[in-house]
């Protein structure tokens, strides 16, 4: 890190995987280019997890074993400029991951995901437990991480 004062602390850094709505899932695709998708995304046990549809650009990189690259960032505030240009700012916290990804095949493990996600996104309940047949077409993709790092600006 270039800036290793901005280095954000542990503790706050798994905060922000926590409450934090949306990430950013990259991956490469087969012409090379990386690709990046917004995404639901949990973060449980040391490891990110998302779901999708079983098909698309994103998971057939994945089955092609692409790396991925994570990131979330939550915007608190734009600094304005009090002299040139230059000095204006923005106070941020962002939270980059690099790691491999694997699709979930367990049934009950990615029951166990989705009623997390649910969990996370529908807190105050009210929903039905997921049909085996949706089950079966929804894609989890699990993401180890090799790698994490948090950078925060507050002044």
């Amino acid at each position: 890190m270039r800036r290793p004062e901005r280095r954000m602390d542990q503790k706050v850094l798994q905060s922000l995987l926590r409450r934090s709505s949306v990430g950013r899932l990259a991956t490469i695709n087969r012409a090379g280019y990386p690709v990046i998708k917004p995404v639901n995304f949990i973060y449980m046990e040391g490891k990110l997890y998302l779901h999708s549809s079983p098909r698309g650009e994103k998971i057939a990189d994945l089955r092609r074993g692409s790396p991925v690259c994570f990131e979330l960032d939550e915007p608190i505030a734009y600094a304005p400029a009090s002299g040139h240009a230059c000095w204006a700012g923005y106070f941020y916290r962002s939270v980059f991951v690099k790691g491999k990804a694997k699709l979930l095949k367990d049934p009950a493990q990615k029951q166990r995901v989705l009623q997390r996600l649910m969990e996370k996104y529908q807190p105050e309940g009210g929903y039905g437990p997921i049909p085996p047949a949706e089950l079966k077409k929804t894609a989890i993709v699990e993401i180890s991480i090799e790698e994490m790092t948090g950078k925060e600006k507050l002044d």
